[in-house]
């Protein structure tokens, strides 16, 4: 394995390498937000290439795929000496309705149904313990409506009822440690006052930094910080043009978003930012993107995806890829010239 730089997961005793692989690509077709149609033998092998290169974690979801993410995560991790097997981080709290896959997953963190959940998560990854258990969004009742204004009324269980079960669970031993994705500041102190947060998971991106009071509140609080969609769905990698977009596959939850519709423009003008930084370290842009996530105070890892074993390579040298103040200068004015993404400009 690649000797990699590695950081605590929080106040915890797991050390991480500085970007995880993430899984949700590979959950495949026929759920409502698949990225469309996937061979699980490039996921597998994909995952067998993350850990040659040194990631010690995969994050993925039991939402993901409907199960199926976590299914093939448990024959990839199966396919592995115990000695190399990275740690395995899941999510909780993303209820689907097998007689309608293609409908939106409710937002349910009921006690019930949450032990149901981490029962059926260690099945399927074939473990018999979670390393790190998130709560994928709070548990408002909701359908989850990717990109969509949730309605004004919310139900569900209250924060600190879940994450105490959260504790709980940990306790038990059926997980090591616990996590919040998708909460904010006023959240994530609420959650602190019952228990401890061992990590947050926020959605953060050159395309998507308003979670930048979340990082801000992990460092404050002893709690890691690893970020999702670090490449914006795969904008940032440098691969997509308008005419690769139109050709994405028809279940695509890409096809609609507005990053690559209406944003699209903008935002890969900004890529075409990127690539001076790229070519004056010898790297690529994917790894600068990532690279860009990993220089923000608070911010432990990165999740960034793949599907293929070959789009590991361009992204895993982000682990030793600083960017200099020039760098940040740079893409600072980049971001401030296109318009691309919302949120604060640098670290």
């Amino acid at each position: 394995m690649t000797d990699v730089p590695t950081v605590p997961l929080g106040g915890t005793d797991l050390m991480i390498s500085r970007i995880g692989f993430g899984a949700w690509a590979i959950g495949g077709a026929g759920w409502r937000y698949s990225w469309g149609a996937q061979d699980d033998r490039d996921s597998i092998a994909a995952v067998h290439r993350a850990v040659e290169l040194g990631v010690n974690w995969i994050d993925t979801a039991a939402v993901y795929g409907l199960g199926h993410s976590e299914e093939v995560v448990g024959r990839a991790l199966a396919g592995l000496p115990a000695s190399r097997r990275p740690y395995v981080f899941t999510k909780c709290g993303l209820v689907w309705d097998d007689r309608d896959p293609l409908g939106a997953p409710r937002k349910v963190m009921e006690p019930a149904s949450v032990r149901r959940e981490l029962e059926a998560s260690l099945r399927r990854l074939g473990v018999e313990q979670i390393d790190l258990y998130q709560v994928h969004w709070p548990g408002d009742g909701r359908p989850l409506e990717w990109g969509a204004e949730a309605p004004a009324e919310a139900q569900g269980t209250p924060l600190e009822e879940y994450w105490q079960l959260m504790a709980d669970l940990r306790t038990e031993g059926k997980v090591r440690a616990i996590g919040l994705s998708n909460h904010g500041p006023e959240q994530l102190a609420a959650a602190a006052k019952v228990a401890r947060v061992d990590a947050i998971q926020p959605q953060f991106s050159l395309l998507s930094r308003s979670a930048a009071a979340d990082l801000a509140w992990a460092a404050a609080n002893d709690a890691a910080a690893v970020v999702y969609q670090p490449l914006a769905s795969g904008l940032l990698t440098g691969a997509f043009t308008a005419e690769r977009v139109a050709g994405l596959d028809p279940e695509d939850w890409r096809r609609g978003f507005p990053d690559f519709t209406t944003g699209l423009a903008r935002n890969l003008a900004l890529v075409d930012a990127l690539r001076p930084v790229a070519e004056r370290h010898g790297s690529t842009v994917p790894a600068v993107a990532v690279a860009w996530t990993l220089a923000w105070p608070g911010v432990s890892g990165a999740i960034v995806g793949a599907r293929r074993p070959g789009q590991i390579d361009d992204w895993a040298g982000a682990v030793r890829l600083e960017l200099d103040a020039a760098d940040l200068d740079a893409i600072t004015a980049a971001l401030a010239r296109t318009g691309a993404g919302s949120g604060p400009l640098r670290p």
